[in-house]
């Protein structure tokens, strides 16, 4: 592939071995379609099954394919900071390892990037269990009474943004669900896309009402703060 790299995919994994096989061929087909010189990272959290041999043996026979690991199960967040650290291209793309979403919808995101500092998903016709369902709304519904941010899916896990936004906004514990909300803050703007959404196939969902609805809660109260202390400044003239 002769293009330059200009985005690079990030894909957060904890105990998804039965995944890494499929992520491969996914991406190789995205890589080759995307009209966009692309790559993937994988940022393993601290597995404690066969994922972390599967993504080395993934990232040898392929190029376009990276990995790092941490030392740990730190949590969606910190995998996603450690991913944005190491990125070295002009576009950052998340997808989770789960592949309910499929990296061919990250060429619907690309057609807006230009025009926006993220471009994020909407699950169309959710493929999940109807707790999961109704949790998703109730954390969906209060987050957005907080943040005003407008955004109907803050959790879907298929988003690009620009890499210099990125480095810009705060991280914290839970801030992945906050990232539209976090780029508003930081006066960048948000498209909304409509994204395929699957059953999960292989593994078992990370998630349960503890961390759907209570984490959130109190991740919630990281960004109001936030939101009534964050220091924004121009520099309109310097001598």
């Amino acid at each position: 592939m002769g293009n330059i790299c200009e985005l690079t995919i990030l894909v957060p994994v904890y105990n998804e071995q039965g995944n890494i096989r499929r992520l491969e061929r996914e991406f190789l087909s995205f890589i080759q379609t995307a009209g966009i010189g692309s790559k993937v990272l994988f940022i393993n959290d601290g597995s404690t099954d066969n994922s972390p041999e599967l993504i080395e043996s993934v990232c040898a026979a392929n190029e376009s394919f990276h990995f790092i690991h941490l030392n740990g199960n730190h949590g969606l967040s910190t995998a996603l900071k450690a991913g944005f650290d190491h990125c070295d291209t002009r576009l950052t793309g998340y997808i989770d390892a789960d592949l309910q979403t499929s990296p061919s919808d990250f060429k619907e995101l690309l057609r807006y990037i230009d025009s926006f500092d993220l471009v994020t998903g909407i699950r169309v016709n959710r493929k999940d269990s109807l707790i999961k369902k109704i949790s998703s709304s109730i954390a969906n519904s209060i987050r957005r009474s907080i943040t005003h941010d407008g955004i109907s899916d803050t959790g879907c896990p298929l988003k690009i943004i620009r890499t210099d936004m990125a480095r810009r906004i705060p991280f914290f514990s839970g801030m992945h669900r906050f990232l539209p909300a976090l780029v508003l803050l930081e006066g960048g703007s948000v498209k909304e896309v409509p994204v395929n959404h699957f059953p999960r196939m292989a593994e078992k969902s990370k998630y349960h009402l503890w961390n759907r609805i209570f984490g959130p809660a109190i991740a919630l109260l990281a960004y109001y703060w936030m939101q009534h202390n964050y220091i924004r400044y121009q520099i309109i003239k310097k001598g």
